[in-house]
């Protein structure tokens, strides 16, 4: 797809077509938000066992690690998560080749990545562990970058198909209950107990690869006529670099942050800085809910060059998205010390990080929708744009913490300092990346609506009141409460009919798989 394309005139969504993409989005978004709930459940479990059964440095060692092999596996999926989609719209038919053959493809090359990526590690292990391992089990983290990529690969293509309930079961279900299960068994099992944190996330992302597997094959089935070649994997590989970069870079800047702490501060305080980068993943991977659903759809109108039913769908994805991760972020940070504490009392400390990354998540909201579309109509003005993103954050993150050191403050303040460069990376990140697609598409693609505001106010004053309540009623009736008032609010206030068809049933498949959309 060319750079420099130029889009149609900004123009009403047909009724039909641009409702049924609409309905579609919806549907997914709507699937995988319900996961992402189902996920945060089964997450918060393993938070709360590894920290309380392992220690915060152990956690801080396994946090460091966790970091390089996700970098790792998103360079080694080759930014198939977006970039399958156009591969499977446009290859299946320039060529002939059945789909399951095109997404074959992507797995042989991504396995190749991972093996590199394998061997590198074990040969200098200091990049993974650089405050040491918890145990002789902390080496076979390494054997995870291989599963991780190539069941991002398989929840692609199953998204091309709109099949999110995949990745609500691998991600949402099957991932996080058996990591927060397993740490929580092997603990108790001799000989195994101090690699219980490296055995649970690998038994976690293999069952992952699994679940994502069996659904695949059920799907596409195996390959017919398939076989390795070189010449065009080499130029697939060349094609997917912008995308590779874009994918590492976007989630780099949520794990550099931890990166940079663990090479500057005490593994207590990576511990306590993971922790709650941990409780901020639950409202970050809400925007991840509608990304598998939106690549297809966007490619889509992309092959038929309809600019304004893209722009609509970044409005309308992009509010729905900042709408609900605010009223989490808002019923996570009013308690914050409560929540902090559940890791125990030496987290607490980093209460002030937690407040400061919700935000940053809030503000991130709109560089996320728009990325989604630049990746396929300005790849490498996207890139060089995250390049610049990340660079700042990583100038500011040690600027602010060798700042902290020389004013003698304590590790919570290096946290907060890495939080508040994240959080003003994302801001720059959200506009220029929106200036630069509202140019390129000629149409606007903001999500901001005053209806934010007039849902924010009542829920802080309600999460206020619970804050005088004991620790434990803040967090049993007080995040609830928080997040319902938010959430009555901007229903009435924020929401508009064509935003409520997120929570309406009545939804168009595409292709005329099922009925037409009725009004919500």
């Amino acid at each position: 797809m060319s750079d420099t394309k130029a889009p149609s005139p900004d123009k009403p969504l047909d009724p039909q077509k641009g409702g049924d993409d609409m309905a579609t989005l919806a549907k997914g978004g709507r699937t995988n938000t319900l996961g992402f709930i189902i996920r945060a459940l089964g997450g918060i479990p393993f938070l709360f066992v590894g920290y309380r059964l392992y220690g915060v440095d152990e956690m801080g060692r396994f946090a460091a690690a966790f970091v390089i092999i996700e970098i790792f596996a998103l360079v080694c999926a080759l930014g198939e998560k977006r970039g399958l989609a156009q591969r499977l719209t446009e290859g299946a038919e320039e060529d002939g080749q059945r789909r399951v053959n095109l997404v074959f493809d992507g797995m042989l090359t991504s396995l190749a990545f991972s093996l590199v990526a394998c061997s590198i590690l074990l040969a200098f292990p200091v990049i993974i562990f650089p405050s040491g391992t918890n145990s002789d089990y902390d080496m076979w983290m390494i054997a995870a970058i291989p599963a991780f990529a190539l069941t991002e690969i398989l929840l692609a293509a199953q998204a091309y198909k709109y099949d999110i309930a995949t990745t609500v079961r691998a991600r949402a279900i099957v991932e996080p209950w058996t990591k927060s299960i397993a740490v929580a068994v092997i603990f108790f099992i001799p000989g195994f107990s101090a690699g219980g944190l490296a055995l649970a996330f690998l038994a976690a992302i293999y069952a992952a690869l699994f679940t994502a597997l069996y659904s695949f094959l059920r799907t596409y089935g195996l390959p017919s006529g398939w076989r390795p070649r070189p010449r065009y994997l080499g130029k697939m590989t060349a094609r997917a670099l912008p995308l590779i970069g874009a994918d590492v870079i976007e989630r780099g800047t949520r794990l550099l942050d931890v990166f940079l702490i663990g090479q500057s501060a005490s593994a207590a305080t990576v511990g306590i800085y993971f922790f709650a980068k941990e409780i901020v993943s639950v409202p970050q991977k809400l925007k991840t809910s509608f990304e598998p659903i939106l690549s297809p759809v966007i490619t889509k109108n992309l092959k038929i060059g309809d600019m304004g039913a893209i722009a609509a769908q970044v409005r309308q994805v992009g509010f729905w998205i900042i709408a609900l991760q605010l009223g989490i972020a808002l019923a996570l940070a009013i308690p914050g010390e409560a929540v902090m504490g559940l890791g125990g009392p030496e987290i607490v400390g980093g209460t002030g990080a937690l407040a400061i990354l919700l935000a940053a998540e809030v503000i991130a909201s709109m560089a996320v929708v728009s990325e989604s579309v630049l990746v396929y109509i300005a790849r490498k003005r996207n890139l060089g744009i995250s390049i610049g993103v990340i660079t700042l954050q990583g100038v500011l993150t040690i600027a602010l913490i060798m700042l902290a050191e020389h004013l003698g403050l304590n590790d919570g303040f290096k946290a907060a300092g890495a939080a508040l460069a994240l959080f003003i990376a994302l801001g720059v990140s959200s506009l220029v990346k929106a200036i630069v697609l509202k140019t390129l598409l000629k149409a606007s693609v903001n999500n901001w609506r005053w209806g934010l505001v007039w849902a924010t106010g009542p829920a802080v004053v309600v999460g206020f009141l619970f804050t005088l309540l004991p620790e434990w009623m803040e967090l049993v009736f007080g995040i609830p409460a928080i997040l319902g008032t938010y959430l009555i609010v901007i229903w009435k206030r924020g929401f508009g009919p064509e935003d409520r068809v997120l929570f309406s049933k009545k939804v168009a498949a595409v292709d005329g798989e099922e009925e037409a959309a009725k009004p919500a």
